[in-house]
């Protein structure tokens, strides 16, 4: 089986590091054409890439941004046929009572918000006419409860899942999947990395946490022909840490 991304086009949100640097790495690599997206973007985020991509710094929670991004994509590389809506925040950690309107706002704008806006840009743009592949990065945190502080992050998560099922059973035969990892080592968990990292480790059955490339690996496949009978299901990769403890043994 071959895992082929070649001739394909693809627009990365949140791509100038850990996960989505991984997946615009990775797609590349595999034979895309990939415009990458970040609020804080330079050329230095391509160093070290092995393919077609350019890089379009943008605030992925301002409204007016998405079209105009989807628009230089398609004008760039001719076409547009996957999206990874992988671009997140946390600015709040705490009660999930406790949040402020600020911090609640911001959350839901760029988790939530944002994945809609891209999503609609990208639709009306190009995969009305020609079918494509959405990505949503949504988190295990969508899919259970969380007693540390996640609450509100979580409940953007647990919404972007839904919002993965709820379109790909409305917008065939595009395709739209989901990832929900687990504890990956990026800077955006670096909290949880530095502090909790190696307890967490020696729980999950492969005793290790997640790296960014496993993230990608998983992303490559979902957006290639290989996976093109899968739709409306998010895939949780968490090296096991969702199970329960005595099989984590």
């Amino acid at each position: 089986m071959e895992i082929s991304l070649k001739g394909k086009v693809a627009l990365v949100t949140g791509a100038s590091r850990g996960i989505g640097l991984a997946i615009a790495k990775t797609f590349a690599e595999s034979g895309a054409s990939v415009m990458m997206v970040s609020r804080k973007i330079d050329a230095s985020s391509m160093e070290g890439i092995d393919g077609d991509v350019a890089i379009r710094p943008a605030n992925v929670g301002d409204p007016t941004a998405a079209a105009d991004v989807v628009r230089e994509t398609i004008e760039k590389f001719g076409r547009l046929d996957i999206l990874v809506n992988n671009a997140a925040t946390n600015p709040y950690y705490g009660p999930t009572l406790g949040v402020d309107e600020s911090r609640y706002e911001k959350t839901f704008q760029v988790n939530l918000k944002a994945p809609i806006q891209w999503t609609q840009a990208a639709y009306e743009a190009s995969f009305k006419d020609n079918p494509g592949v959405i990505i949503n990065i949504a988190s295990v945190g969508g899919l259970r409860t969380d007693g540390g502080g996640l609450g509100i992050y979580n409940l953007t998560k647990a919404a972007l899942i839904h919002y993965t099922r709820q379109l790909a059973s409305e917008i065939g035969p595009n395709r739209v999947v989901g990832i929900a990892p687990g504890l990956v080592k990026t800077d955006f968990a670096s909290f949880l990395v530095e502090n909790f990292g190696d307890k967490i480790a020696k729980t999950v059955p492969v005793r290790r946490l997640g790296e960014p490339q496993d993230i990608a690996n998983l992303a490559t496949f979902l957006a290639s022909e290989a996976a093109s009978w899968i739709t409306g299901e998010t895939y949780v990769i968490d090296g096991g840490a969702g199970l329960s403890t005595s099989n984590a043994g």
